[in-house]
């Protein structure tokens, strides 16, 4: 009997434990409202090894959205905008080891597969590396931002329904205009990329 209640102590906590990282990784952070700027960026988000090729994503919608991201790097360029790419890289111990368990040890800082995926290798001028889907979590965003006077970004990558919808609601929050480069996004899971669309537009983010 005490080996069962030690048992179901230990799943207990478990659970917990997951659930507080969980919070932690998914949380969207506030920051300060920015003042009017009339510089635009265009985000490349989470477009990794580890997670472009990791079998999550039809290879159709593959290549669209490759298509669709060289087309809005080609524009962006063009119009002198900075591309900015932002990659996972999972460094805190305990995300390091939330990630080993429940994502198959992909993201994990210091691995190869965090690198970007050759489709998109060379794109952006400027890197922001994201601890949790939030890319303005550690502040490094929000700083790049000031310095190149931007106050309207353009988003595409991966997942949609996660560290795009995390850092386009934290864009929002600081009171950046967010354009989602829908042909340029991809989502594992339509259900919930459908339903963070719809809370990104409820919010006042545009799509094209």
């Amino acid at each position: 009997m005490i080996a069962l209640w030690t048992s179901l102590a230990l799943l207990a906590a478990g659970v917990i434990w997951a659930a507080l990282v969980y919070r932690q990784i998914s949380h969207v952070s506030q920051g300060d409202k920015i003042p009017e700027r009339s510089g635009t960026a265009l985000f490349l988000v989470d477009l990794q090894e580890d997670f472009w090729n990791s079998g999550q994503y039809d290879e159709a919608d593959k290549t669209q959205a490759t298509q669709a991201i060289r087309a809005a790097v080609t524009h962006a360029n063009s119009e002198d905008h900075p591309v900015i790419t932002l990659r996972q890289e999972w460094s805190t111990p305990s995300t390091r080891a939330f990630a080993r368990i429940f994502m198959k040890g992909q993201g994990l800082a210091g691995q190869p597969g965090t690198e970007l995926a050759n489709p998109f290798v060379g794109m952006g001028e400027y890197e922001v590396i994201k601890r949790v889907q939030d890319g303005f979590e550690t502040g490094a965003l929000d700083t790049l931002l000031d310095q190149l006077d931007i106050g309207h970004v353009q988003i595409a990558g991966l997942d949609a329904a996660f560290c795009v919808n995390k850092t386009a609601q934290a864009a929002l929050a600081r009171g950046y205009k967010v354009t989602l480069l829908q042909d340029g996004l991809l989502g594992a899971l339509p259900k919930a990329t459908a339903k963070a669309f719809e809370t990104l537009k409820n919010a006042g983010a545009e799509a094209t």
